[in-house]
């Protein structure tokens, strides 16, 4: 099958089915009411990077089409705590989700429009059917030419109506804090805050509540300045500058701007914020677009071993920054394509540490290792509490905690090894103490070092503080019923050992006493997966096929080499007898092997395509015109069941 849609007959929308809406004022919207609209739906959990992501990509054609266009956000979650009404409610504010969102826990809207994936966008004409399925992110200039041709076409037909949606803007949120998300102790015996709710820095007093100054005008953007004039998109990780590099640099603190893919770092004395590393504009894996700095010349630094100025890389989502003296370099947990980097901001150089921006669990010489959404980082100390050279992450899509050994590279030792204390995969996550083989957390977001060596993990989606001993091997729990806790800062005093929590979803720090001992309760509320249901499929013979079509004013863009790629895994191993592997061609003939009963299909898809050059009345391409490029990319985890009457093929549309 070419990378072209077939011509398909007119289906009509399904209706939206779920547990309530948000964002409607108590409303419950149809899709009658939305006839002589065009209609997103957008698919998404909010745990999800890639959704994030897409929310950001659609915020723009949003706020154009105000009046002929309706978003509707379909939440269908992922993991158990994002079932949760209240939690959802939360998210929906803290990502300034401005559609009406349809809340789906039971998945009925999602299989009814045979969602498969993480984000999922379905286009839906004003009269009422469907005209295209994606799925992934990178098509946000998909979608806003695809809304402009169905305007114009819908207007010309009479069949357009033009006027507000259903969507009812909440009541706005007041507190010093707003979804805060990571915490660092100042030398001055202050904290600074990411407030990332309010896109600013709040420096508190050490009770933690009283607010010493802000950092930020509070307007989301990517703006160099003073306190009052400088702007952050959703900053998380914070990270102190060693003492020695402090006067060479110029600032004190690095920033992880998230939304804003960019570092930034901060003066302490005056406030004065500046841009680091990132261009402020996000990384697609396998974007051409990518390869060009400044000044377009070619850039091959996404690949282990090369480095480039910070100031030239395109950043994907960095959640947090930490120092590695072993490496010279501040180390990036880049939650946006699942990977580590490491920033040499003296040298001016930056590179690929660990990751091969692949999706899931695989631990190993970091060239080749896999993770999903790092998003907590930590420098570990040993028994003693004296560092140690090395690092602990939480890799929070994976519900993990690893390790990083870091080395100087010499004698041709990896630069980054990694291994896995605790976590089972992508699909496998609750609350379950006791040894670390067997333990399970839930996407957790940050992580801390104890006095013995121990390592404190701040389990968000359980709403926990545990515990993971290496001495022991053992995890433990040694706070609960807290919301949403996203970081943690360990604060010792006069023997003493007290937890100062980020509690991201009350928009507070919580100080929480540890007992004596470190150690912690045993607990065990349940092991839970992935709660979607399982295709069908048959031994043996297996056409996937995955259709893409270039948005309207768009080609393929093979400038580069091939414009697609598809890459097929299988979880066990053992469940594909054949067509694992890479390719090029956006189809593969599979061979599912009848020993299995079941298991995981993993499939990513890119597709690159670029805008159509204005031609010279000669018919020569306009030279003076750069087209702009386009990359949309989709890992798909598809949990199949194998029977004897399963279908003998699968369609994961990537654009179609």
């Amino acid at each position: 099958m070419s990378t072209e849609v077939q011509n398909l007959p007119r289906v009509r929308a399904s209706e939206l089915v779920g547990r309530g809406w948000l964002n409607t004022g108590g409303h419950t919207v149809t899709l009658s009411e939305l006839r002589g609209k065009v209609v997103v739906l957008d698919f998404w959990t909010f745990c999800c990077i890639n959704c994030l992501h897409v929310l950001d990509e659609l915020r723009e054609v949003e706020e154009q089409h105000r009046d002929e266009l309706v978003i509707i956000g379909v939440h269908s979650p992922k993991f158990e705590h994002e079932a949760d009404p209240d939690a959802l409610a939360a998210a929906v504010e803290r990502y300034e989700v401005r559609h009406a969102v349809l809340d789906d826990p039971e998945l009925v809207t999602w299989g009814a429009y045979t969602a498969r994936a993480w984000p999922t966008l379905v286009v839906i004409d004003p009269e009422g059917y469907i005209v295209a399925q994606m799925a992934g992110e990178g098509h946000g200039s998909a979608i806003a030419a695809l809304v402009g041709d169905l305007i114009a076409e819908h207007a010309a037909k009479g069949t357009l109506h033009r006027g507000s949606g259903p969507y009812v803007p909440p009541a706005p949120a007041s507190g010093t804090l707003r979804f805060p998300a990571k915490v660092l102790a100042l030398p001055n015996g202050n904290l600074l805050v990411a407030d990332a709710g309010h896109h600013s820095l709040a420096e508190l007093a050490p009770d933690g509540e009283t607010l010493v100054r802000r950092i930020g005008s509070g307007e989301r953007g990517l703006v160099d300045g003073g306190p009052d004039a400088a702007r952050f998109s959703e900053p998380n990780g914070l990270c102190l500058v060693p003492d020695e590099l402090r006067a060479h640099l110029g600032y004190d603190v690095v920033v992880a701007d998230t939304v804003n893919h960019a570092l930034r770092g901060l003066s302490l004395a005056d406030g004065t914020v500046t841009t680091v590393a990132g261009t402020g504009e996000q990384f697609m894996v396998g974007g051409q677009e990518n390869v060009g700095g400044r000044g377009g010349e070619p850039l091959r630094a996404y690949e282990p071993g090369t480095a480039v100025a910070p100031l030239d890389l395109r950043l994907s989502s960095p959640w947090d920054v930490a120092w590695s003296p072993v490496r010279g370099a501040f180390v990036v947990a880049m939650a946006g394509n699942h990977t580590l980097w490491e920033v040499d901001l003296l040298q001016g150089s930056a590179g690929l540490l660990a990751g091969t921006m692949n999706e899931g669990l695989e631990d190993g010489p970091g060239a080749g290792a896999w993770f999903a959404q790092t998003s907590g980082i930590v420098p570990s100390v040993d028994p003693e509490g004296r560092p140690d050279g090395h690092l602990w992450i939480a890799d929070s899509e994976t519900s993990s905690l690893r390790r990083v050994e870091l080395s100087d590279g010499a004698d041709g030792a990896p630069a980054a090894t990694i291994t896995t204390a605790v976590g089972q995969g992508l699909f496998d996550f609750g609350h379950r103490d006791g040894a670390a083989g067997q333990a399970l957390l839930q996407h957790p977001l940050g992580v801390a070092t104890l006095p013995d060596g121990s390592v404190v993990v701040a389990d968000t989606y359980n709403g926990a503080l545990r515990r993971y001993d290496p001495a022991s091997g053992e995890v433990t729990t040694l706070a609960k019923d807290l919301a949403e806790p996203s970081d943690v800062l360990v604060e010792v005093a006069d023997g003493a050992v007290h937890l100062l929590v980020v509690e991201s979803a009350a928009h507070r720090l919580t100080r929480v006493a540890l007992p004596a001992s470190l150690a912690g309760e045993v607990l065990d509320g349940g092991a839970h997966r992935v709660a979607r249901p399982a295709t069908d499929v048959g031994a043996g013979a297996l056409r996937l096929d995955v259709p893409f079509a270039p948005a309207p004013g768009q080609k393929l863009d093979d400038r580069w080499g091939p414009s697609t790629s598809l890459q097929v895994s299988a979880t066990p191993p053992e469940l594909l007898l054949s067509g694992a592997g890479s390719g090029t061609d956006l189809f593969r003939d599979l061979v599912i092997n009848p020993e299995v009963a079941e298991g995981v299909l993993h499939v990513t898809a890119k597709a690159a395509s670029c805008d159509q050059v204005p031609l010279l009345p000669n018919g020569e391409p306009d030279p003076d015109v750069f087209p702009a490029c386009h990359l949309a990319q989709q890992d798909w985890g598809v949990p199949v069941r194998v029977v004897p009457d399963g279908d003998a093929g699968l369609t994961l549309p990537l654009r179609g």
